[in-house]
């Protein structure tokens, strides 16, 4: 069993959710609801781990999950 963390951003244009995994470069995908993301983010992680060990590649490990934060700019 492997964990990573997932980005689930709103689409405010065309609704739902896009997906990005921040230690597999290149893995997204998207939802129109939040657990459809979340679905599809297995998904589009087990291919991504899947291509990555047909092709003989290291498939990362994520040691310590990214930060996100908000911060206020005076602009």
């Amino acid at each position: 069993m492997r964990r990573y963390t997932i980005v689930l951003t709103p689409d405010l244009e065309n609704g739902g959710y896009v997906v990005d995994v921040p230690a597999l470069p290149g893995c997204h995908t998207q939802g129109d609801t939040l657990e459809e993301a979340i679905a599809n983010a297995r998904e589009a992680i087990a291919v991504w781990i899947k291509s990555a060990e047909k092709h003989g590649e290291e498939v990362p490990e994520e040691l310590a999950p990214p930060q996100v934060v908000t911060i206020d700019v005076a602009a």
